[in-house]
């Protein structure tokens, strides 16, 4: 008999291997495990895990062809969201997730190691800074954020990650009319171009969500992203 997450994850027309479900749940139980001494999510329930965490993650391949997809960042990591379970569900993935936070790379680094990932690298630090490092900027076919940040923000952390032709798509929450307009021209200045908005809602729930498909045209100017702090105190408009 399938299970909830299964049937969610078929709308999305994905379908797990019993490695794969194995992974997923083991994850969820490392998850809950450090999350008693650590705050990594205020979800813990797990039908809530798996489909606020997990399918909402994977539910990108409603914006983009991910069998077409080598190298993912994921800036703002978090917990793992979205990247772990990108990799988990498409193993041929590279991805690397970026956090400022080293409790939490040590906690990704431990689900990586349980979970037997290859492929797959963690970094702590700031966005800004790996920015500048030629072994990351312009590197990535995509980059990945669920983090809450002003669009004109995470845009100017995470477009220079994305080499020419690739893409940097953001999770959002549904109404992102505002938002998307304020953000337009920074993007523009970045070397990229909004090209599209996928709304939808989660399977089975009543969970508004926004992909905005930002196609990298052009290299990012050298003097971006600017040093901490400038980006969220001045955002480019």
């Amino acid at each position: 008999m399938e299970n909830k997450f299964e049937q969610q994850l078929q709308q999305l027309n994905i379908q797990l291997n019993e490695v794969q479900k194995e992974q997923f749940h083991r994850y969820y139980e490392l998850l809950v495990e450090w999350n008693k001494v650590m705050n990594l999510t205020g979800i813990t329930e797990y039908d809530e895990v798996n489909e606020k965490h997990f399918v909402d993650s994977l539910a990108i391949v409603k914006a983009i062809d991910i069998q077409n997809v080598n190298t993912v960042i994921d800036i703002g990591t978090g917990a793992g969201f979205p990247g772990l379970p990108l990799k988990i569900a498409f193993p041929h993935l590279k991805v690397v997730l970026l956090d400022s936070l080293q409790k939490r790379v040590k906690f990704l680094n431990t689900v990586i190691e349980e979970l037997g990932l290859k492929d797959i690298e963690t970094l702590h630090g700031r966005a800004e800074d790996y920015a500048k490092k030629a072994e990351y900027r312009e590197q990535f076919d995509l980059c990945v954020s669920r983090a809450v940040a002003n669009l004109s923000i995470l845009s100017e952390y995470c477009i220079p990650y994305v080499k020419v032709g690739g893409a940097f798509i953001p999770y959002k929450s549904g109404e992102i009319e505002d938002e998307l307009k304020q953000a337009k021209k920074a993007v523009k200045i970045l070397g990229g171009n909004v090209r599209d908005v996928v709304k939808f809602q989660l399977p089975g729930t009543e969970i508004g969500r926004s992909f905005v498909e930002i196609d990298k045209l052009e290299m990012t100017k050298k003097k971006y992203p600017r040093k901490a702090g400038l980006p969220s105190k001045e955002p480019l408009s």
